[in-house]
């Protein structure tokens, strides 16, 4: 697994911005999705590789 951006837990309301960032990553052919860690209070937008067990 990659992390391949960070985002603060208390954007601005309506805001998702992890989301609009994996989104734009799976339009270029990513597999980018968004998981949040709790311990930093950050949204991850992280790519699975595919030799990595599920």
């Amino acid at each position: 697994m990659s992390v391949l951006g960070r985002f603060p837990a208390g954007g601005p309301r309506g805001s998702w911005p992890a989301e609009e960032y994996a989104a734009q990553l799976r339009r270029h052919g990513r597999a980018a999705t968004v998981v949040m860690d709790l311990d930093s209070d950050t949204f991850l937008v992280v790519e699975h590789h595919q030799d990595e067990a599920a």
